[in-house]
């Protein structure tokens, strides 16, 4: 067994009502890939649920988190992106992100955040379908594809996704 994201870090951003395949499955599969992947919240050691009840807790507040420490940020959907955009701390967590050339990744409504943090506009991305109208309101092209890449920025639509969304994303850190 290869370690094709040995030496890799991760973060994937938790808030309550997440999708909860689309935050545990990533951060199983990046962890079973060698990366270190660390849960980023709205506070310290606070704990997350998911719509169904799944908990997850917060390794480091997205306050405290600097996007310099990582190669990838990882937003998972569910009705949690809305939440995360109104911290701003989130947001700018993305956004610098994004500046610095790490990998994006947004998966089903995740791409609220990138609305959010002004990185979208002249993207080519997907979402869920019904908010397919957001990100054409915030300049982005959107796409009705499993995965879409435009350069270091990564989305896909919906937990069935998965597959293709983790795939492209371990090329973009290993490429």
């Amino acid at each position: 067994m290869t370690l094709e994201l040995k030496g890799k870090r991760i973060a994937i951003l938790a808030e309550d009502q997440y999708q909860v395949l689309e935050l545990w499955y990533p951060l199983l599969r990046f962890r079973e890939a060698g990366a270190d992947v660390t849960v980023v919240g709205r506070e310290k050691g606070k704990v997350h649920t998911s719509g169904r009840g799944y908990e997850v807790t917060a390794d480091i507040a997205a306050s405290e988190a600097h996007a310099e420490d990582y190669d990838a940020v990882i937003i998972p959907g569910g009705y949690a992106p809305d939440l995360m955009r109104r911290n701003p701390a989130t947001i700018d967590l993305v956004r610098r992100a994004y500046q610095q050339g790490k990998v994006v990744a947004a998966i089903c409504h995740a791409s609220w955040i990138l609305a959010s943090a002004g990185i979208a506009k002249g993207k080519r991305l997907t979402s869920f379908h019904s908010i397919k109208d957001d990100m054409v309101n915030a300049g982005a092209t959107w796409l009705d594809e499993p995965v879409v890449r435009d350069g270091t920025l990564i989305t896909s639509r919906k937990p069935e996704d998965l597959p293709y969304f983790c795939r492209e994303i371990i090329a973009a850190l290993s490429g």
